[in-house]
């Protein structure tokens, strides 16, 4: 019975796997740049000086475009602020803005059509690098829309800023634009759209890409919207990410998105670590390369070879909400073979051992329940105690689970912590998350503190009977190494994943669910 199983499991594994990730590969760069910043964020310059501000910012844009060129990169993607940098009002943001034409409206070559529009310096540079460099080039940039007073919306200065995304083919041609959808608190310079977005370009080379900006992969809005119901599988993602531990870091919640929707998701991040702004990365269903350094001031080129991801089926605005969350959490290859384990009542390869659900009797000791803040939420966590365990907490209707084993006791405190409620601190949205993470300390009020390295290696098995299907697995170990879980899936009501034998200690091990209709 075993081996037909096996067989069974194998051909639809070469029927179902292989055509949708494809044969063929490109080539991507991701570019992690330390932005040259205004001394002064608050003081407005003058259009020529923020001109040679940004031009400096521009020097470098082409000196890794060169540099990607020689490799034969498809596709380059910058950091968003990554041309102006960071200003704190709407004044001082103004000199560096540049009205931008709808894609969708207009067909523009700013290379070769450069006095089509006014004050579009960078626009036409962007649009060179792309041409001189044959490649796709995405970029960061301020816009600047006027607008008539009668409209209601309409700012009192008579214009709109956007934080927007411009996306150039190899030509040279302006071929999309999207205007950040979820403003982060401090973006108080810019202004959010009338409606939100779904980006959407084709390239010869891999088919559609998707577009949105930083925050955004917080929400369903565009972020998942575009996967589930456009089917993109490619999103290319500027970004100004400040990490956040022990369960927001860049590149811990970047891969733990990709992984979770088995995209390529091409990451560029901004190189400023006294502003804990790194962690760049291209995370694809085979690998995921990345970049994480706070101790060097300089950036990254980061190139890689990415598979082609096509769907099995085309995705509309009018499929159904069954058939879009039918998609979700597919293709990892890294989690053999998970496209028969992802969804609930799936079929599970005989080789994961089934969950147990043990009952409080069966629990080892309960230990001390303890509340602790962790990243603003209140957490209630339970300690680790010993070489193994298997110990249960509960925050509102979820409960966590760990079953866990170590070569010896771990000499680091651990806890089991879980919170079922709404975040409130920058940003509201509604969470659920399971976390088995290492404590700052030796004291319980510790837990959840921000922790880089650890030197206890564990095996374990972490579950939660969620009520939200968008969940991303997270598993940070010493030195910001990330790794991927050994088995995760649906079984019944419960989500999990195993991890044995990591090559480092373990830092965290974490659900990180958003449960967006409850935002």
């Amino acid at each position: 019975m075993g081996a037909f199983c096996l067989r069974w499991l194998l051909l639809v594994w070469q029927c179902f796997v292989i055509p949708v990730w494809g044969l063929d590969f490109y080539k991507a760069a991701v570019c992690e740049h330390p932005t040259v910043l205004e001394l002064n964020s608050m003081i407005p310059s003058t259009r020529e000086g923020a001109l040679r501000l940004m031009q400096k910012n521009l020097d470098k844009y082409q000196e890794q475009v060169h540099e990607a060129s020689k490799q034969g990169v498809k596709i380059i993607v910058f950091p968003e602020n990554g041309i102006h940098g960071f200003h704190a009002n709407r004044s001082a943001l103004f000199p560096y803005l540049e009205p931008i034409p709808d894609a969708n409206v207009v067909q523009w070559n700013p290379c070769l059509q450069p006095t089509d529009y006014n004050d579009t310096e960078v626009l036409y540079q962007l649009s060179c690098m792309a041409r001189n460099g044959n490649m796709y080039l995405v970029a960061n940039m301020g816009e600047r829309q006027t607008c008539e007073l009668s409209d209601p919306q309409c700012p009192a200065d008579g214009r709109y800023q956007f934080n927007t995304n411009v996306v150039f083919d190899a030509e040279g041609t302006l071929i999309a634009k999207y205007q950040k959808w979820n403003l982060f608190m401090l973006e108080v310079a810019y202004d959010t759209p009338k409606t939100v977005q779904h980006v959407i370009f084709n390239t010869p080379f891999a088919g559609r890409f998707g577009v949105f900006t930083c925050f955004d992969i917080l929400f369903y809005e565009p972020a998942v919207s575009l996967i589930e119901h456009y089917g993109v599988k490619q999103i290319v993602f500027p970004t100004a990410w400040m990490n956040v531990l022990p369960l927001l870091s860049a590149i811990e919640f970047h891969q733990a998105f990709a992984a979770a929707f088995g995209i390529n998701l091409l990451v560029a991040n901004q190189h400023h670590p006294e502003y804990n702004m790194t962690g760049s990365g291209i995370y694809t269903p085979l690998d995921f390369p990345y970049y994480y350094n706070t101790k060097s001031s300089v950036g990254k080129l980061l190139v890689a070879k990415v598979p082609i991801i096509t769907s099995i089926k085309d995705h509309s605005p009018e499929q159904s909400k069954s058939q879009r969350t039918s998609t979700y959490l597919q293709r990892n290859r890294h989690i053999e073979p998970s496209v028969l384990q992802q969804q609930k009542g799936g079929v599970k390869p005989e080789n994961i051992e089934p969950l147990k659900h043990p009952t409080l009797s069966h629990l080892d000791s309960p230990g001390d329940i303890f509340h602790a803040l962790m990243i603003f939420d209140n957490y209630t966590f339970i300690s680790l105690k010993g070489k193994e365990g298997n110990l249960q907490v509960c925050s509102n209707s979820l409960c966590c689970h760990v079953a866990y084993k170590c070569g010896n006791i771990p000499s680091d405190l651990y806890a089991l912590g879980a919170f079922d409620g709404r975040h409130t601190v920058d940003g509201i949205y509604y969470l659920q998350v399971c976390a088995l993470v290492k404590c700052a300390g030796s004291r319980y009020d510790t837990c959840g503190q921000s922790v880089t390295t650890a030197s206890d290696i564990i095996d374990f098995k972490l579950w939660g009977n969620f009520s939200t299907r968008y969940i991303y697995p997270e598993i940070l170990a010493s030195e910001m190494k990330i790794h991927r879980a050994d088995t995760m899936g649906w079984d019944n009501n419960d989500f999990y994943m195993t991890k044995k034998g990591m090559s480092a200690g373990l830092v965290t091990a974490a659900f990180y669910g958003r449960w967006y209709e409850k935002d």
